[in-house]
């Protein structure tokens, strides 16, 4: 007889030492210790995939501060659910004590009213608000909310961690610790799981359950192997995905479609998502992030079509929006490819980060002051517009870094016309 409770929930941590992954936030130095440590949390959104340990780490923040814990979805809480939690939050503090704890899963979900209910009572202090998204909450959470909270981006589990969690599983958990299992293979749980330890332990417990019930292996050992494994998923897929996890691998798969140039094959991830109900606005912020990314400078008219897709789906809605989602889907699909913007700022960044603050040259200053223009600012630029072709050679960089290269054009037919621009204007530097 399996129990009721699922694997996941049973082998939930009550204590940083038993958290897994997130060194960054919850490690010695980490960010969230040290506020655990001093007794003093200020409200936070935890941004990061599922099964990575947002709600666990809400819960613990709350035993360890012995405050009290409200918890609200945003799938089926509304403004009346928010008011009533601070309401009762407001009855129980006293003068001196610290603030109830309110975790929100899926803050992103909230629209903006339910998200102004929660200003007041984040401001005034009646409660500690700590948000769970798995949306970039730029995006999601409005302005007023989000500077009042600090985001913490949690990572998926690498491979060592949920290697620990699989350990710990087999030797702690008090209904596998009675069966005999040996993991032969662990590459195909560890595959599926996607760093997601709810989809690890989901995935365990299957095996493990399904192993039992189709033989006699009472007094048998039950041996986990790759090939079991991936069999056991595939014919057991409904129960696997009870719960939707197949979201992130799907959107994963839509998007390396596109990136691949296959219009049809991308056009049947799209009917997957919008026959499982995927939230529309979702795709197109993905088809938006995609089509500069991935496309680019190759067709920068793809960054339109996305963007007025994007606001289309907000003004239809389905049935129809998936006439726009799918024609926006197969015109970035036969799109020519360049991730050349992608990679020209990433490496931009990186030199920002190695070299820090240099100096801007003077000659690039602004000079609204007629002190600044003693000082030299200003003084010695070329405005390009009073020379031939609107250009003239001169160094835009700090001296430092004037023969740094960050734009390397992708080879398409669009930025190689741009490429032959620059090496006219630039000579060797575009060679």
């Amino acid at each position: 007889m399996t129990p009721n409770q699922p694997l996941a929930d049973r082998m939930r941590p009550g204590n940083l030492d038993d958290y897994a992954g997130q060194e960054h936030l919850v490690g010695k130095n980490g960010v969230i210790r040290r506020m655990i440590e001093s007794g003093n949390i200020s409200s936070f959104i935890l941004w990061g995939p599922p099964g990575v340990g947002k709600t666990t780490l809400a819960k613990v923040i709350s035993l360890l501060l012995e405050r009290p814990f409200y918890t609200l979805s945003a799938v089926t809480s509304g403004v009346k659910d928010v008011r009533e939690t601070i309401d009762k939050a407001r009855k129980t503090s006293f003068f001196g004590q610290p603030s109830p704890i309110l975790f929100i899963d899926e803050i992103h979900r909230f629209n903006k009213s339910q998200q102004d209910s929660l200003l007041g009572a984040v401001e005034q202090g009646i409660i500690t608000l700590i948000g769970a998204t798995t949306e970039n909450p730029s995006f999601e959470v409005i302005s007023p909310l989000l500077s009042r909270c600090q985001v913490y981006i949690l990572q998926g589990l690498e491979r060592k961690e949920l290697e620990k969690l699989l350990e710990k599983a087999l030797h702690q958990d008090t209904y596998l610790k009675k069966i005999d299992i040996k993991i032969e293979e662990n590459e195909a749980l560890l595959q599926y799981s996607g760093g997601d330890a709810r989809k690890l332990y989901n995935a365990l417990e299957l095996v493990v359950n399904a192993s039992l019930s189709e033989s006699d292996t009472k007094k048998k050992a039950v041996i986990i192997t790759n090939e079991t494994v991936k069999r056991l998923i595939q014919e057991n897929m409904a129960i696997y995905d009870k719960n939707g996890e197949m979201h992130y691998d799907i959107i994963s798969a839509f998007i390396k479609t596109i990136r691949g140039s296959d219009p049809d094959a991308a056009v049947y991830w799209l009917a997957r998502m919008l026959e499982g109900g995927e939230d529309i606005k979702f795709i197109a912020r993905r088809l938006l992030i995609l089509a500069a990314e991935d496309i680019g400078l190759a067709n920068p008219n793809a960054l339109l079509m996305a963007n007025n897709c994007f606001q289309a789906i907000h003004v239809i809605g389905m049935p129809e929006a998936r006439i726009i989602l799918s024609e926006t889907t197969i015109y970035l699909a036969s799109s020519p490819k360049s991730n050349s913007a992608y990679s020209a700022i990433d490496s931009a960044l990186a030199e920002v980060r190695k070299s820090g603050n240099l100096s801007v040259p003077l000659h690039l200053r602004n000079a609204p002051t007629r002190l600044m223009k003693q000082l030299g600012y200003g003084k010695e630029y070329k405005y390009a517009h009073s020379y031939d072709e609107h250009f003239v050679e001169e160094n835009y960089f700090p001296e430092e870094l004037k023969e740094n290269r960050f734009y390397f054009p992708g080879d398409n037919a669009r930025e190689k016309e741009m490429k032959e621009r620059l090496k006219g204007l630039w000579k060797d530097r575009f060679k």
